[in-house]
């Protein structure tokens, strides 16, 4: 698609000049919005339907279309509008009644969703439902509002829906002890909820004032040091401050917390672009709610919208506990989005504004690492890991990223250290097992330990191709050729366009007598863009042949690459 769609949208530009005939523009920005829309290129895609529905404002194609592209934009008043055009013209779709229901919610409109059956017969029976619930106790109806909820926890499948939003329901007007009785299993049995609904439940009890009880719950479903919003909670509790209950504060709250609950339910199960759907709703009706902030702008890096990510990102103040967790997700995208310096400001920015947070350094020394900045990124891993104290089992990337800084500034025994640290904080960690194994292999030094810990991390991940082509790159070095082909073939079955694993397949290849294929994945390894200087070698494998390459070198012949090792 990246090849094809300059031509479409060449072709679709030409179709959208002003010069043609109305039916061809619409035709041709109908079809850029399609490519837009299938590349989730949704601001192109909100853009290409408008210019379309000049010539065609009742299309249901085209408004379908823009409703989808605006809502994933954040333009929820703009997709309302569109939305409101496919009901009255009784061609209701799921997207188009989110955004028309939502819009109604925003303006307090609660009678306006309890009459109009159109709206939501198309959303399921779930979001209808809950939805509904939560428009009766906008609409004073609190009776009814409670029976809402107890038909839906009554449905098989849908009791925890139902019980939770009726003790946020609760909660909201102040029934606090109602909440509590829910929340903590008493009136129906246990729910599962997640993060929010611990926080949900851990401001209920500090309203009860249960800040004992409240710490305990956090104990019990965080650990400390991890999470600093939790932490701050676990503070103002400990110091006996009352905890006001935010989570849902009113019926608005309440419906934004119904499409918050959904895409949380949705995230991986369906498309990123369905999800997104619901995750912007939720953004729209509760701005500040940072949950479905941080969802949302997920959702969009994974779909490639950088941008959009991080305008979403920054949608979080400073003065939230989530703001690092945003700063680090802005940075992330910003440097997917080719701002490689710009990225690396975003987080030093944030080490000066949140130095007492672990993650911060981290996520610094990670951004210097990418950038090859190695000597910066130590600097980075060694300020974490001073804050860290005594080591603990999670700590183990941080040793495993400063001894990749090390290795690649060539301090081995540095590199050696930090990776064995990791291995003993986790000693199963594939990852760790395969670079140090691979590191030695390329070395040519220990090569029967480094054998040992690759067929380590092999058992942990044996799908992985990048470290069966370290097995069979250890056997290589080992002059065990032959036994280095099967695991070579199946790490380029698993790689197939990676020039690395494709250059070591012809290596492989070559020292088994298998020329005319070691060339013909030579030539296939510089068709993947490898870097430079292995691409020099690779050329010159092909002009003069792998054995007096190494002649070159000055390494051993493959012949003597087994007594080598022995002499190790």
């Amino acid at each position: 698609m990246p090849r094809i769609r300059p031509l479409i949208l060449a072709l679709a530009t030409l179709l959208a000049a002003p010069p043609l005939q109305a039916q061809n523009s619409n035709a041709g920005a109908y079809l850029a919005a399609q490519v837009a829309s299938a590349e989730n290129d949704y601001r192109a895609a909100a853009a290409w339907y408008a210019r379309a529905m000049l010539s065609d404002p009742t299309n249901p194609a085209l408004l379908e279309g823009a409703v989808i592209s605006n809502i994933a934009i954040g333009e929820m008043e703009i997709a309302a509008g569109f939305g409101k055009r496919l009901l009255e013209a009784k061609t209701p779709t799921q997207t188009t009644s989110i955004a028309v229901v939502a819009q109604m919610a925003k303006t307090g409109d609660f009678a306006g969703i309890l009459a109009d059956d159109t709206s939501l017969e198309s959303v399921g029976a779930l979001l209808n439902g809950l939805v509904r619930a939560w428009a009766e106790l906008g609409s004073g109806r609190m009776s009814e509002a409670l029976q809402a909820f107890d038909t839906i926890a009554a449905t098989q499948g849908l009791e925890a829906f139902g019980l939770y939003h009726k003790a946020l329901a609760l909660a909201s007007v102040g029934d606090f002890e109602g909440a509590d009785d829910i929340l903590s299993g008493r009136a129906a049995g246990p729910i599962a909820v997640m993060r929010r609904g611990v926080v949900a439940h851990v401001q209920i009890l500090s309203q009860l004032e249960r800040n004992a009880d409240a710490l305990a719950l956090l104990d019990r479903s965080f650990p400390p040091r991890q999470d600093p919003g939790v932490d701050a909670l676990r503070a103002r509790l400990t110091a006996g401050d009352t905890i006001a209950f935010d989570v849902t504060r009113n019926a608005v709250d309440g419906i934004g917390e119904v499409f918050f609950t959904l895409a949380t339910a949705l995230n991986g199960e369906a498309a990123d672009s369905y999800t997104l759907m619901y995750s912007r709703t939720a953004v729209s009706l509760r701005p500040d709610h940072s949950d479905a902030i941080l969802l949302t702008a997920g959702l969009l890096e994974l779909q490639d919208q950088f941008d959009l990510a991080t305008a979403v990102y920054a949608q979080i103040p400073p003065t939230d506990p989530a703001y690092y967790v945003a700063e680090i997700g802005r940075a992330d995208a910003t440097y997917a989005a080719g701002r490689n310096e710009a990225s690396i400001e975003i987080l030093q920015a944030l080490t000066r504004s949140h130095s007492d947070i672990l993650a911060v350094h981290v996520a610094l020394g990670d951004g210097l690492r990418r950038e090859k900045r190695f000597v910066d990124a130590i600097a980075s891993y060694n300020t974490a890991i001073a804050m860290v104290g005594v080591p603990e089992p999670q700590h183990w990337p941080m040793f495993f990223s400063r001894g990749i800084c090390h290795e690649q500034q060539k301090d081995f025994a540095a590199a050696d250290a930090d990776f064995r640290k990791s291995l003993e904080l986790n000693p199963d960690q594939p990852q760790v097992l395969n670079y140090l194994g691979y590191s030695m292999v390329d070395r040519g030094v220990n090569l029967d330990e480094a054998l040992g810990l690759i067929e380590r991390a092999v058992a942990a991940q044996p799908d992985q191709g990048y470290i069966l082509d370290s097995l069979a790159w250890a056997l290589f070095r080992l002059n065990r050729v032959d036994e280095a082909l099967i695991p070579m073939e199946q790490a380029s079955l698993l790689e197939p366009v990676d020039p690395v694993v494709t250059d070591h397949l012809g290596d492989v290849y070559w020292a088994n007598g298998r020329v005319l294929e070691a060339q013909f994945q030579w030539r296939r390894a510089l068709s993947f863009d490898p870097l430079e200087t292995d691409a020099t070698r690779i050329r010159r494998k092909l002009d003069i042949g792998l054995d007096a390459v190494l002649a070159e070198e000055g390494a051993a012949p493959l012949k003597a690459v087994n007594e080598a090792a022995a002499a190790d």
